[in-house]
């Protein structure tokens, strides 16, 4: 019998995590561990394929709490700090193979690790016990053991930025896009395909390069996506909430998974 795949919230917190420092708001005083956040990360593990989203700096405390062991690639959405800065516990992943680890990104996110970790990527230094990376340049469709990742380019801000679907061995698919202001029309029969989707949905107010909640249940919305999850969430946004956005979206939470 086919394991199920399971989908795991590492992190669903924007880029300073939740509490903020110095802040005594309702939110990050608050004793709910739903409102605890930490930097948005991403984690899929199928019958044989174990998948990062992005290594931000709380990726230690999230793989110890998550009892996580193994990667067997790691997909970057782009090269911002909160989604790069925990690049270097990666190395725990290195360990138990042979192979250097598959690492993926746009041309502009491999350079940035590359300018902060040389010596991840050069093949002629022997690791030590370090990250061993193979960089991987995101073009097209492309394979990770029995996961289909389909790549496809989102506004934010002035990086480039990538969200990715993925087709998984059950037939099921998800779309995962955590720092987003707008989806290119062209991507739109893309995600219209899937099954779950995972949006940008910083807080209430205007962002220049983030999706509002209303934005993104506007977008869920115009895909008739099935089931929707916000993550990347801000310290405007408290998880008790959750009753008051429409039927099948949802604030997502630390440590929430989801099994397909």
């Amino acid at each position: 019998m086919e394991k199920l795949t399971e989908i795991t919230f590492l992190g669903c917190g924007t880029s300073t995590g939740v509490p903020v420092i110095s802040c005594e708001c309702s939110i990050c005083t608050s004793e709910n561990p739903k409102n605890k956040r930490t930097r948005s990360s991403l984690y899929i593990q199928t019958e044989s394929t174990s998948l990062l989203i992005d290594a931000g700096p709380d990726l230690r405390e999230q793989a110890l709490r998550e009892k996580i062991t193994r990667a067997d690639a790691v997909l970057f959405t782009h090269g911002h700090a909160d989604h790069t800065a925990g690049f270097d516990d990666v190395r725990a992943f290195c360990w138990r193979r042979e192979e250097r680890l598959p690492i993926y990104g746009s041309r502009d996110t491999l350079n940035i690790l590359e300018s902060m970790f040389p010596w991840a990527f050069d093949k002629q230094y022997p690791g030590l016990g370090y990250v061993k990376a193979d960089a991987q340049e995101i073009k097209k469709e492309f394979k990770i053991g029995d996961i289909t990742v389909i790549p496809f380019e989102v506004e934010h801000a002035s990086i480039q930025t990538h969200g990715f679907i993925l087709q998984l061995p059950s037939g099921k698919s998800l779309a995962y896009a955590c720092d987003m202001k707008a989806l290119p029309k062209e991507s739109n029969s893309l995600l219209s395909r899937c099954d779950i989707h995972i949006f940008d949905g910083l807080r209430f107010q205007e962002h220049p390069s983030h999706m509002t909640v209303q934005e993104a249940c506007n977008l869920a919305d115009s895909l008739a996506s099935p089931e929707t999850y916000l993550t990347h969430l801000s310290h405007d946004i408290d998880y008790a909430m959750e009753c008051e956005l429409p039927k099948n979206r949802h604030y997502a939470y630390d440590g929430l998974t989801l099994t397909l």
